[in-house]
């Protein structure tokens, strides 16, 4: 008689930002949304890869930079960035039509689909302070709306953890270099964009219908 022994190995799951999805509120504190010029949003939430891809779909947005924020222009290139030790996060510099989506909205959509605010210097499969939670705000007003956005969604409980998304002012972002601008839109097939970024596009899309637009606005074509 053949004894099968059946292993029973537990493997922990892993964590992609795009299986975070949470329905969250809107922010209480909110700049109102208003007819003037286009405004910007600097944001970090992991790869810039997919956070470019989430945002080249928000109704409102006219441009999305993938870069680096947070240290010097001197070290701001992939190579020197993916050391960890610059100060910089890659970051998106998100333009927006302000009488279309506002700050909060955009902030909204970050929290909740774009990466998981409570996981610190990392985001799905990427590790180190250059994946960091990161907003840096752009003025006084920008940094009102986000500081009491954190607060509120703190107090629901709704993640399950603190959120540990950083604050900073914004000394400056520089742009990536041109490989890894619209790279979602060009690279839809490749293994890493569809395990952790077309998830979150979808559930943009579904917890955001009257923010989601179906053609994405890419770099090549708002210049």
């Amino acid at each position: 008689m053949t004894v099968v022994v059946t292993l029973a190995i537990y493997l922990p799951p892993l964590v992609h930002a795009s299986e975070q999805a949470v329905v969250i509120p809107a922010p209480v504190v909110d700049n109102p949304k208003a007819s003037g010029p286009l405004q910007t949003a600097v944001l970090a939430g992991g790869c810039f890869w997919g956070v470019q891809g989430v945002y080249q779909h928000v109704r409102g947005v006219r441009k999305v930079l993938s870069g680096y924020a947070g240290g010097t222009k001197a070290t701001a290139d992939y190579h020197t960035v993916s050391r960890g030790d610059t100060g910089h996060t890659e970051s998106v510099e998100i333009s927006f039509d302000p009488k279309e989506v506002s700050y909060g909205e955009i902030l909204q959509v970050f929290f909740s689909v774009v990466h998981d605010p409570t996981q610190l210097n990392r985001q799905g499969p990427d590790t180190g302070p250059q994946y960091r939670s990161n907003i840096f705000y752009a003025d006084d007003a920008q940094r009102k709306v986000a500081q009491a956005y954190i607060v509120q969604l703190d107090k629901t409980r709704l993640f399950g953890r603190p959120i540990v998304t950083r604050v900073d002012p914004l000394e400056g972002f520089y742009p990536a270099e041109a490989y890894h601008q619209d790279f979602l839109i060009n690279n839809p097939d490749s293994p890493y964009i569809v395990i952790n970024d077309l998830p979150k596009i979808e559930n943009f899309q579904k917890l955001f219908p009257a923010l989601y637009r179906d053609q994405a606005v890419t770099v090549k074509n708002s210049n």
